[in-house]
């Protein structure tokens, strides 16, 4: 147990910069580490030895934040915080805090889904066979809402707006 609380700290930075972009919010980010790291420790028997500790705290904390979300929208208690990225310093260059207003923006459109496989890819680096088993979701499933993600974002930061269909 020891051994397993030392080896959860070392993900403690990850698992805060993915919480605060999954709750938009720096207060219930750190709520969220901590229900999470909690959770973590009190079923420290159900991890497997030799297998990837990151890809399991990481679901962990995605299947905490969706109990929140649900228990949310079952009891709202206060309207949403839309704060993106709202306490993590910037540089003091004024087309970097753009770029970065812009880049949060742009997240902040995407639906939910394609928004925790961007960033668990492109944040947190990990690898589309590690994001399929923190979602537990298809490889292939992860692969095109990166692919949809990427393109959004991509118009987004672009300026172009959405096509939509016509139907008759």
């Amino acid at each position: 147990m020891d051994q397993l609380q030392r080896h959860i700290g070392e993900h403690l930075g990850p698992l805060r910069c993915y919480a605060r972009r999954l709750s938009r919010n720096g207060h219930e980010a750190e709520d969220l580490v901590q229900d999470s790291v909690a959770r973590a420790l009190s079923r420290a028997d159900r991890f497997r030895a030799g297998s990837n500790l990151r890809a399991w705290l990481f679901t962990i904390m995605h299947n905490v934040h969706a109990n929140q979300v649900r228990q949310r929208v079952a009891r709202p208690e206060s309207p949403v915080d839309d704060t993106v990225l709202g306490d993590i310093p910037c540089p003091a260059d004024q087309d970097n805090r753009i770029e970065l207003r812009d880049m949060a923006r742009g997240l902040a459109t995407l639906p939910a889904e394609q928004r925790q496989v961007l960033l668990l890819v492109a944040l947190e680096g990990l690898r589309y066979d590690q994001v399929a088993q923190v979602l537990g979701i298809p490889a292939g499933t992860v692969m095109s809402r990166l692919s949809r993600a990427r393109e959004t974002l991509r118009r987004h930061l672009l300026g172009e707006r959405p096509r939509l269909r016509r139907v008759k």
